[in-house]
């Protein structure tokens, strides 16, 4: 009851190969094989070129960032250094 019922396929006919017994003409058999079409470069060099550009930026965005960081913990540094300097020229008087 609870398991589906797959529906039945009718028989497709098969396939006939008439032109064989309809033409007099010889066929080599270089041109019974088709061939396949040639695949386009295109496609994936232009997503190589933009993985490798999204790549180069997201390392300068992230190299950016980086010397951000540098350049506040430098003022920050700095920024110590003058505080206690001030501080300890007041609690020496």
């Amino acid at each position: 009851m609870l398991r589906p019922k797959l529906p039945v396929m009718p028989d497709t006919p098969a396939v006939r190969n008439d032109h064989a017994q309809a033409c007099s003409c010889r066929h080599s058999a270089a041109h019974a094989v088709p061939r396949a079409p040639a695949r386009a470069v295109t496609p994936y060099v232009s997503a190589g070129a933009g993985v490798v550009v999204a790549l180069v930026v997201v390392g300068i965005v992230l190299t950016a960032l980086l010397a951000t960081v540098a350049l506040t913990a430098v003022a920050v540094a700095i920024a110590a250094l003058v505080l206690r300097s001030l501080f300890n020229t007041t609690t020496e008087r």
